[in-house]
């Protein structure tokens, strides 16, 4: 199943589970342990209403999905108030043009690999950002759901990793290595690309910045255990221009919508 469905699917079920769960019309049954829960929530609800503070930090661990690529992040929270809390995050992300895409080539007419066509470099970038994030509506409900919207911004490290690839020359048995464009202007045959393996001596950085604007939900907010989805924008802006694909002009600035899953504790 494509990871795009898969994270689908794991956010569907984050929203949908708090609502059924309220809707169901089955018994519940107490016992010890529900009923310490429900006290020990009780009592975090009225320090809260008092103004104390009921957790003192968090880690998450996260996988987003853009419009433009997908990555991992972590980020740590500082609670401030009972309604902000101070962020800092870290990304590892692959940036993808949007048309960048993938054809089934063979240099031997029976085994197929799958190349993207036209792409020069495979772009990566680190992002460390900090930033606010402030809940809506002053409190949580009755059932521990946070909405809060948060901004960040912070530096970034591109880097682009030649996008190198196995070729049969005309009339030959021997494969070579080569790049696009020059693929497109030789006899040769695609057999199939390197991949991470190839391409890292053609390594190349540029520094830039980040910004980020976006709302998270977060369920079971008095837990310790942090269960989450985030949604928002971000805006990067680099240095150099970054060739991703070929014939297609360099870029500077990249925009992109996401969707992120996180997991973590408060502490």
């Amino acid at each position: 199943m494509p990871v795009k469905n898969v994270l689908f699917l794991l956010c569907l079920t984050l929203i949908t589970l708090p609502i059924l769960a309220q809707q169901s019309g089955a018994p519940v049954y107490s016992n010890d342990k529900n009923t310490a829960k429900k006290q020990r929530i009780n009592q975090l609800m009225k320090m809260e209403e008092e103004g104390d503070l009921i957790f003192d930090h968090y880690n998450v661990f996260g996988f987003k999905l853009a419009t433009n690529g997908y990555g991992l992040f972590y980020e740590r929270g500082k609670f401030i108030t009972n309604t902000k809390t101070r962020t800092l995050t870290f990304e590892l992300n692959e940036i993808k043009d949007p048309k960048d895409h993938k054809e089934a080539v063979s240099g031997d007419g029976y085994t197929y690999n799958y190349v993207s066509v036209g792409r020069l470099n495979n772009f990566y970038e680190l992002k460390a950002s900090i930033g606010q994030q402030f809940l809506l509506g002053g409190k949580g409900n009755k059932n521990g759901v946070a909405v809060t919207y948060l901004y960040s911004g912070g530096l970034s490290l591109g880097m682009l990793k030649q996008y190198v690839l196995n070729v049969y020359p005309s009339q030959s048995l021997y494969s070579i290595k080569s790049t696009y464009p020059t693929i497109f202007d030789s006899a040769y045959i695609v057999y199939d690309a390197l991949g991470l393996s190839g391409g890292w001596n053609k390594l190349s950085f540029s520094p830039g910045l980040n910004a980020k604007l976006a709302m998270r939900f977060d369920y079971g907010r008095y837990n310790t255990n942090i269960a989450a989805f985030e949604t928002g924008v971000t805006a990067e802006y680099y240095l150099n221009e970054m060739p991703l694909m070929a014939y297609v002009p360099p870029k500077h600035l990249f925009f992109n919508a996401y969707i992120t899953i996180m997991f973590g504790k408060r502490k």
